[in-house]
């Protein structure tokens, strides 16, 4: 068994005196595990760093095998990442998140997703809201997606303010005003486009928001707790933001 495919590093483990197991979000082949033999030595040790796009070539006897990487840099996004806080809990959150898809089953978007988050991680004005459209992705990718385009009760697509916690859905000003202490604030930065800028004080009700939906139907589904690196991500992504504006 043999394929080629381009990937980001999201997480490493030793094996043995000299090995890794390298873990890739790949574009064609999900997330998926190999061993990079002889991969802690110091000429690998810059490349196999998580945030770095790489190219791998996977082998194994089986399909169902750990099998091989032979893996050569694309993007040496690392380095740069480990000098900002906000993009190290970054990075650590991404690796998270995509911990919760399926092992080797295929996610093109979310990977896309995955490489445009991994470029602005340490760019303050772009790092905290694209990682609110990501959890918003991840969601969809595992069948909890929002709909946030258009009101539930009366179809408009104006106005949108509140997100119905129980379904899911965006609700517009006048018809969530009589229950309004009881939804999830909509922040207007994600009914935009995605060029437009998040104020600050919105950051922390759409990570609110995503973090309602991540919590009720992935993390406590599954018995586990929300990822610390996600407080330490919001807390950084918060305070750049503020210093940006």
């Amino acid at each position: 068994m043999e394929w080629r495919d381009e990937g980001i590093i999201i997480g490493t483990r030793r094996h043995g005196e000299t090995s890794l197991i390298v873990e890739l979000m790949t574009r064609g082949h999900g997330r998926h595990l190999g061993l990079v033999r002889g991969g802690r030595s110091r000429k690998s040790q810059p490349v196999l760093q998580p945030g770095n796009r790489v190219e791998a070539v996977w082998r194994a006897r089986l399909d169902e095998h750990l099998g091989t990487y032979a893996i050569e840099p694309l993007a040496l996004h690392a380095a740069r990442l480990m000098e900002s806080a906000c993009a190290i809990a970054g990075i650590q959150l991404l690796g998270a998140h995509l911990r919760l898809l399926p092992e080797r089953d295929p996610h093109g978007g979310l990977y896309e997703a995955t490489c445009i988050l991994a470029d602005h991680l340490s760019e303050p004005a772009l790092a905290g809201p694209l990682m609110v459209r990501f959890e918003l992705r991840l969601l969809e990718e595992l069948g909890f997606g929002l709909t946030l385009d258009r009101c539930a009760g009366s179809g408009a697509t104006h106005d949108l303010a509140y997100v119905s916690p129980k379904s899911g859905q965006a609700v517009n000003r006048q018809t969530g005003a009589p229950w309004a202490e009881k939804m999830l604030p909509l922040p207007s930065f994600l009914t935009a486009r995605e060029g437009r800028q998040c104020p600050p004080g919105d950051l922390d009700d759409a990570f609110r928001m995503t973090g309602y939906f991540l919590d009720r139907d992935i993390w406590a589904a599954r018995g586990i707790a929300p990822p610390e690196s996600r407080t330490g991500f919001i807390r950084a992504a918060r305070k750049a933001l503020a210093e940006a504006a």
